[in-house]
């Protein structure tokens, strides 16, 4: 089943990518208190994540702080060491990188995606989400091979 707005994310153990290295962060601690804006990637260093839904986040981060966002975060299906070189190669310090290597999260929100035909292995989908305090208030998930609702643009029209 699919995680859907009204609805709790569910308490993960995810990754975060740090300078001294992976840190585990349970998720439900990570949300608590805060107004986070959560994206989904299907890989860090593919071609649209890398061209255009990290960059939208980094370069929007002001404007989403400034609507009552805390917190921007990305996740993915990759490890905290990949998270962390491709968030200094690509990010900024405004997102935080959580590695979602086990795909704990993916699959407890059920936006799992099969990139085995392209050797991926099973992923997490593109969205993003805005929780507060544990709780989903918007969900955009995109439709496969799209990138259209999940973008820090479509989130700011949103808040």
């Amino acid at each position: 089943m699919t995680i859907a707005v009204g609805d709790k994310l569910p308490d993960v153990k995810l990754m975060k990518a740090t300078e001294n290295g992976p840190e585990a962060v349970q998720s439900g601690d990570y949300f608590k208190g805060k107004k986070v804006a959560l994206f989904s990637v299907p890989g860090a260093f593919t071609p649209t994540c890398s061209a255009k839904h990290l960059p939208g986040f980094v370069d929007k981060a002001a404007e989403l702080k400034a609507k009552g966002i805390d917190e921007i975060a990305c996740t993915a299906v990759n490890d905290a060491f990949v998270m962390g070189a491709w968030g200094k190669a690509s990010g900024s310090d405004d997102v935080t990188m959580l590695a979602d290597g086990n795909g704990d999260l993916a699959q407890a929100v059920g936006l799992v995606m099969d990139g085995t035909g392209f050797g991926m292995g099973k992923r997490g989908q593109r969205f993003s989400m805005v929780v507060n305090d544990g709780t989903v208030e918007q969900l955009n998930v995109e439709q496969p091979g799209a990138f259209e609702v999940s973008s820090a643009e479509y989130m700011l029209g949103q808040l």
